[in-house]
């Protein structure tokens, strides 16, 4: 049977996450109906990371098995013509049966975009964390650091999380200033559930001077999450990509 790759953009704001559940709308059943009206037939998909109610994706990258042959163009246009304005499919490829959006990925990365100014934002308001504060920059920065590299992240995921382990491999975490935005990219093997908005609570708390550089060592070495900081709000975090092993052929944002 015929395996398909696509790559997925969506607004979360108006979704209840991505993962299918009672409750709607959420991203997933959202791309299932539409792709269903391609195929003709139903059409169930994997992605390579789930994501929570209110965040945001640019390069979401599923699969499906499906008996329906169609172009390239056809998945894409005809997906599209079905969506909604938030979801849109950036493209579409026959992939081989070893390809899983999921367990094939190798790194995913995210931005958490953060505003600073004294007064709140509209047209951005639904994608940044307002800070009206002054914001300690490089503290935050040296801070992170301590969370680049193989560890146990106990400390920093959701009580409910429901990895089998709590170790994951954090290769970069950058922080580039432009203008009134603070962007915060993370990328690693994979992430933890609220892995990088309790991150982001925690870096912002030394930020803020209530905490010193030293004390997010500290926080991990606990493993306990009540040590770490507040979770921030999920509608300033946006999936920005997967990436796969070459032999995929993926499109380059997705090639490591």
């Amino acid at each position: 049977m015929p395996r398909y790759a696509l790559g997925v953009e969506y607004d979360g704001s108006d979704f209840l996450g991505w993962q299918v559940q009672p409750q709607e709308p959420t991203v997933q059943s959202t791309l299932e109906r539409a792709l269903a009206f391609v195929a003709a037939e139903p059409v169930t998909v994997f992605c390579a990371g789930r994501t929570d109610t209110g965040v945001h994706a640019l390069g979401q990258v599923v699969h499906f098995d499906c008996s329906a042959e169609r172009a390239e163009r056809a998945w894409i246009l005809g997906c599209n013509s079905r969506l909604p304005d938030s979801v849109a499919v950036r493209w579409a490829q026959p992939v081989s049966e070893t390809f899983h959006a999921r367990y094939s990925a190798r790194r995913r990365s995210y931005r958490y975009r953060i505003l600073r100014r004294p007064t709140r934002p509209a047209l951005e308001a639904r994608y940044v964390l307002w800070a009206r504060e002054e914001l300690n920059i490089e503290a935050m920065r040296l801070a992170a650091q301590a969370l680049v590299g193989k560890h146990d992240f106990t400390s920093f995921r959701t009580l409910a999380c429901q990895s089998k382990s709590p170790v994951r491999e954090v290769y970069q975490i950058s922080l580039i200033e432009a203008g009134e935005h603070l962007d915060l990219h993370f990328e690693a093997n994979a992430f933890l559930h609220h892995m990088i908005r309790n991150f982001v609570g925690s870096l912002l708390k030394v930020a803020r001077g209530e905490r010193p550089v030293a004390w997010i060592s500290e926080v991990l070495a606990a493993r306990d999450r009540s040590k770490a900081g507040p979770t921030a709000a999920a509608h300033a975090l946006t999936f920005m990509a997967a990436r796969y092993p070459a032999e995929f052929a993926l499109p380059a944002e997705h090639t490591l």
